[in-house]
């Protein structure tokens, strides 16, 4: 049940995770509690500059300290599942940055943490609260799209030059944010998956992590529906402007994401004539969904040398329903989404494609816990 009691939070990670702060100063339901980053020198100029007390420059004794309720995990990809399950088995409320973990073993122990702990546990996947995914979202609960007939999402980013761990990364490891609006669209999830790699990486990329593909394509069919959605995903040696982005194909209308940056989408209508049928479209701002305190956020660019505001003022401007809708859902006031098993099977179709990639194409079945 909620109260007017405020959800203390910890952040971790303060390079995307920083892009957080101030929304969460501003939330009426929020304190930001407290600050989390290995480096000292970096945590303290973030804490100064933002005006936050409690540092800490270890993970485990931010999780002991009493007075943090929730914890929102910005930290590297390999480090997401075990400070998750950390967190859940310190009886603290999760927000964590996209993928859940880079296993299915690693998504399995997450869902049981959270099931064990009976707190909140809520992948942050940006693209499903983006203005484009909104919008689409309101057309199709409207019954303007009619049937839907086909999902693809695509993300397309050149990735050389980003340090650690990202080199020869498989594309479909990192695919939450293609998978996630198709799957979110019907409220369903993917029960099996067929995927093929394409083109080949440079051998020193390769050797990293044994995956050769330059891109990977994936089909997969959502469970109780007779719909089969397609995402495409690449991240090295491969020409593309960034892209994350989904299509609608509907019976009576389909969305279609504009093709680059600062053009809008379109919409194709059935039954016109054949000229009138493609129309751009203004997406609007969904701002008007979030209380009034934080729905600057949406458009307002913080800090343009974050990358993520670069790619479109903050993923679609995603960032301030994420927070707000994880609040709500640590208030009781409505559901996490992607709720952990949720979140697991948009991050196990991205592991699952990749394997079915490696064995020449066969269809791997998403495990369901």
């Amino acid at each position: 049940m909620a109260s007017d009691k405020k959800i203390r939070v910890g952040i971790v990670g303060l390079g995307f995770g920083a892009e957080f702060i101030p929304i969460y100063q501003k939330h009426p339901h929020a304190e930001m509690a407290a600050i989390c980053r290995r480096s000292a020198k970096t945590l303290n100029d973030c804490g100064e500059k933002w005006g936050i007390k409690s540092r800490y420059t270890d993970f485990q004794k931010l999780l002991q300290d009493p007075n943090i309720d929730a914890v929102h995990i910005n930290s590297p990809i390999p480090d997401h599942a075990a400070q998750s399950i950390a967190a859940l088995k310190a009886g603290k409320h999760v927000a964590c940055t996209v993928p859940m973990g880079t296993t299915i073993e690693e998504c399995r122990q997450i869902v049981e943490a959270q099931r064990q702990s009976g707190k909140v546990y809520m992948m942050m996947e940006t693209v499903v609260y983006s203005r484009e995914y909104l919008f689409v979202k309101e057309l199709y609960d409207k019954g303007e799209l009619g049937r839907i007939q086909f999902l693809r999402g695509s993300h397309q980013q050149d990735m050389d030059g980003w340090p650690d761990y990202w080199p020869g990364l498989p594309p479909m490891h990192y695919a939450t944010h293609c998978v996630s609006p198709c799957l979110a669209l019907l409220g369903k999830l993917a029960e099996s998956v067929v995927c093929h790699g394409s083109g080949r990486i440079r051998e020193d990329l390769i050797k990293q992590y044994g995956s050769p593909f330059a891109i990977e394509t994936a089909t997969f069919k959502i469970a109780a529906t007779d719909v089969v959605a397609e995402v495409t995903r690449s991240l090295f040696d491969t020409a593309r402007q960034y892209r994350e982005s989904f299509d609608a194909y509907g019976s009576k209308k389909s969305f279609e994401w504009q093709q680059v940056e600062n053009e809008e989408p379109v919409i194709h209508t059935k039954g016109l004539p054949e000229p009138e049928i493609p129309e751009r479209v203004k997406v609007p701002d969904y701002a008007r969904l979030l209380p009034e305190s934080i729905r600057p956020f949406t458009g307002t660019i913080q800090d343009a040398e974050h990358l993520s505001f670069l790619q479109g003022a903050g993923h679609g401007g995603s960032h301030p329903h994420l927070v707000h809708a994880w609040l709500s859902a640590i208030r009781g006031e409505r559901p996490a989404l992607p709720d952990a098993p949720t979140s697991a099977n948009w991050t196990m179709v991205g592991i699952c494609a990749h394997e079915s990639a490696m064995k020449g194409g066969e269809r791997v079945t998403i495990p369901r816990f």
